[in-house]
């Protein structure tokens, strides 16, 4: 196995969006081989959290919102960019206000997880929202998201949905589910943390 990262030769700018930039490289691997890649990068290097928004022992909240890269309307976690000036504490509670009415006493980051790295280097911060309030807080969203109260005991119905199949979701839903099991269990939050793979 390689020891190390292959050598970009060349990293040229091939396309500029409103929120991300496309760039191709030119690289060079440890065995001579060259290739050439191409990646989608986040334009303004903003941190992002998606919530998983716990109102009682017995539930999570989704969002219903409109997805145009499939030209329907999926189930999903909300989440957001993190703003100039924010941690992603208050960000996600600034997002927990802005899509689903609701605030949190207690917010912790849970893991950082990434999506199709070969081709982005967009990350997210799954965060755990739990001692919910009424707050909210006018959003950018072109029209008011359905929020729903999901059960946890019907996460595996949830995922043979055909309106529910994003992966961040899903991995944000798993991770929330085992802390708050082993919390349960009796673990703290710092036990479950040097206890954890991750």
């Amino acid at each position: 196995m390689p020891n190390h990262p292959p050598k970009i030769l060349e990293c040229r700018h091939v396309a500029d969006s409103r929120l991300f930039h496309i760039e191709s490289l030119d690289l060079e691997f440890s065995n001579g081989e060259h290739r050439t890649f191409e990646r989608l990068a986040n334009s303004n290097h903003h941190a992002a959290v998606m919530i998983v928004a716990v109102p009682d022992d017995e539930h999570f909240l989704l969002v219903r919102e409109y997805a145009a890269g499939f030209e329907q309307y999926l189930l999903g976690l909300p989440k957001g960019s993190v703003d100039p000036g924010e941690n992603l504490v208050s960000a996600a509670n600034r997002e927990l206000k802005e899509e689903c009415g609701m605030g949190a006493h207690q917010i912790e980051a849970l893991k950082e997880i990434s999506l199709a790295p070969n081709y982005m280097s967009h990350r997210i911060t799954v965060m755990l929202a739990q001692d919910l309030y009424p707050d909210s807080l006018p959003g950018d969203e072109p029209e008011p998201l359905e929020v729903i109260r999901y059960p946890w005991s019907k996460l595996d119905e949830l995922l043979a949905r055909d309106d529910f199949h994003e992966a961040r979701s899903i991995a944000g839903l798993y991770l929330a589910r085992k802390f708050l099991d082993e919390m349960k269990k009796g673990s703290s939050a710092e036990e479950q943390r040097k206890s954890y793979p991750w």
